[in-house]
This record gives C-alpha cells, sequence and structure tokens, in this order.
C-alpha cells in the first residue's frame, strides 16, 4: 500500500509527518517545522490549523482557499534561527502552485515566534508571484 507523501516535500509520508501537526497529536519544536506543516495545511485546506498557528495580532478572521490552485511544490531557501532553543525565526521559502493550467511561484520570507512554548506565524513579505512554465 502506497502512503500518501506529505505535501511539504520532507520525503516522508503525511501520516508521519505534518498530519500529526494538522489534527493536533503533535506540536512544531522549529519554526521550519512549523513553516512545513502551514503549507501542507493549505494543500489539504486546514482552516482550523493555519489559524490556530497564526499569531493573534496578524490573523485574518477567515481564510479563503481558491478552488482552482493546487499546492504543488516547496523549497525551503533559507532560515534564520527558529530552532528548539530559539524563541524567533525566519524562513524564506518558495512555494509553487498551479491554477488554470499555469504554474506560479509565492516567494515569501516569513517571521515566526513562540508564544508559551508554541511556533506561530506572525507575518511575512512576500514577492509577486510569478508565472513561469514548468
Amino acid at each position: 500500500m502506497n502512503e500518501k507523501q506529505c505535501p511539504c516535500g520532507s520525503g516522508e509520508s503525511f501520516a508521519h509527518c505534518c498530519e500529526k501537526l494538522l489534527n493536533g497529536s503533535a506540536t512544531a519544536e522549529t519554526a521550519e517545522q512549523l513553516m512545513r506543516s502551514r503549507y501542507s495545511a493549505y494543500a489539504e485546506e486546514n482552516e482550523n490549523y493555519l489559524k490556530n498557528t497564526w499569531h493573534a495580532e496578524t490573523r485574518p478572521e477567515t481564510i479563503e482557499f481558491v478552488p482552482t490552485i493546487k499546492w504543488t511544490r516547496l523549497r525551503i531557501k533559507n532560515t534564520d534561527k527558529g530552532g528548539v532553543n530559539d524563541e524567533q525565526g525566519t524562513i524564506e521559502f518558495i512555494a509553487t502552485y498551479k491554477t488554470n493550467g499555469r504554474a506560479f511561484q509565492l516567494h515569501e520570507v516569513s517571521r515566526f515566534v513562540r508564544i508559551n512554548g508554541c511556533w506561530v506565524y506572525f507575518n511575512g513579505k512576500t514577492n509577486t508571484s510569478q508565472a513561469f512554465t514548468s
């Protein structure tokens, strides 16, 4: 039986990677692990997880999922802090998605903070999505 691969691109099965974070049976130990699980939450359209891992000061009331978007790849470009002993960190990533037969990239530098021992997404600076041919 083939297990579903985790959307975050770790190479692990979803059950052994981000699913345990999305269903609440585990918490992220690092900012990168939280970032990867949030990418998976977008791919899985898990609004509750996204809201629960978003800082209260910057969290939107609702998260809109676009039915035509399919998230296809996550690449971590750079990390700065965000380890098990840090209180904040930044992750630069490129997320690739397809919509209406065209591929696009979202390039963002995200800020994460730890509150009461738990990592949360604070905010991010995005570059304009760019279409490309895959």
